[in-house]
């Protein structure tokens, strides 16, 4: 075989066509990677809002909390529930109202946002949750609590501005974490004074933390009870729900982009090799007058090209990381309101990112090697 050390070397001696391939190759794995780091970060951000050990309960055949009301006397029941976990102050349950409203952006434009009413347990059962600037709202009055990455991206969503919901003005005095959950992207205020400002009569979902092990023997007492008509979910697979329809557009959309720039790196790729065949042709020849097969040669040359492709990934890869350090929003299909996030690269993403370079590589290297190996020695030492 012919040694790895030459193929490598080859690559550094036209240092043109080599840096333009890389350049080619490098932006379309960074397309690709970014596009899956776009729906990886979309899936994260909404599934990380679920807490594991967390039922919600949504009105039977309703699809988000946006188009569900619970009746308090449902709610009463579901909170009495035994597989509900409790505490010193109690059952650990809360019913929440959920409703969207229009607010101005400070870069200019409007968005929807959503406006969470919770109840007294809402930072206990919402574990991930915290107060990262101020106090929590009082509940009887008109106070708020708005996510963190909210603030400078709409307006009157700083720490002590005052925000019209309904007919009403509202104070923030308080900032939430959420670990870069959705909830960093929501309005918290009191579930009772929300419902009020809306003039809404029921809830839209109750969210309750069970006993470990419990999850199945709640979702079959509440949807076996037929006075409550509800539908039961884990908090984390409610929030996969709604992040599955955003996340499949944006796969298939930048899968069908990334399709496309690949076609276009192969045939660069394969260009490139052309250019080396028929730039070595007397090289090929004095390495098949030296002893090497026409294997050997088919061999080396689709090294070369897997090698610019591996290096031109790598590249690419190392670029969309840096996509992570800056925040994105996009529209949630299912719940019609704004969500922030950020991209997300995992090792999944890394390797698939790698693969589909080498694919490009080989793709494009093959032809171009099957013609150097196919030369006949005297005609390309004479060359």
């Amino acid at each position: 075989m012919i040694p790895f050390s030459y193929n490598r070397r080859s690559l550094f001696v036209r240092k043109v066509t080599t840096a333009a391939s890389l350049l080619g190759i490098a932006l379309v794995v960074f397309v690709f990677s970014t596009v899956s780091m776009l729906a990886a970060g979309i899936e994260k951000t909404l599934v990380s809002t679920g807490y594991p050990d967390n039922a919600i309960a949504l009105r039977k055949g309703s699809q988000a909390e946006l188009m569900s009301g619970i009746e308090r006397e449902a709610m009463n029941i579901m909170t009495i529930a035994p597989e509900v976990a409790s505490d010193a102050k109690g059952p650990l349950v809360t019913s929440e109202l959920v409703v969207l409203i229009v607010l101005a952006k400070e870069a200019g434009g409007v968005s929807n946002v959503t406006v969470r009413g919770v109840g007294e347990r809402s930072l206990d059962v919402h574990a991930g949750v915290r107060l990262k600037e101020g106090r929590m709202f009082e509940h009887g009055k008109r106070e708020i609590v708005v996510g963190q990455k909210l603030g400078g991206r709409f307006t009157s969503m700083r720490l002590g501005d005052t925000l019209k919901l309904g007919r009403d003005q509202w104070k923030v005095v308080g900032v939430l974490d959420a670990g870069g959950s959705g909830i960093d992207s929501e309005i918290w205020g009191s579930a009772e004074e929300i419902m009020g400002t809306f003039q809404r009569p029921v809830f839209s979902s109750v969210t309750a933390r069970l006993k470990p092990g419990m999850f199945g023997a709640y979702r079959a007492r509440l949807q076996g009870d037929q006075r409550l008509g509800v539908d039961v979910k884990t908090e984390q697979q409610y929030y996969q729900d709604q992040s599955r329809n955003l996340a499949l557009f944006v796969s298939v959309l930048g899968t069908f982009v990334a399709i496309v720039f690949s076609l276009g790196a192969a045939i660069g790729a394969m260009i490139t090799m052309y250019a080396a065949v028929a730039a070595r042709m007397r090289e090929i020849g004095t390495l098949r007058a030296l002893g090497f097969s026409a294997g050997s040669v088919l061999f080396g040359f689709v090294i070369e090209s897997i090698l610019l492709a591996l290096l031109g990934g790598a590249i690419g890869v190392a670029l969309s990381s840096l996509m992570q350090l800056a925040s994105f929003s996009t529209m949630n299909f299912d719940s019609f309101s704004e969500v922030v996030f950020k991209f997300h690269l995992s090792p999944r993403i890394v390797v698939g990112s790698l693969i589909f370079s080498l694919a490009i590589g080989l793709v494009g290297g093959f032809a171009p090697a099957w013609r150097a190996s196919r030369m006949k020695v005297v005609d390309a030492v004479r060359t």
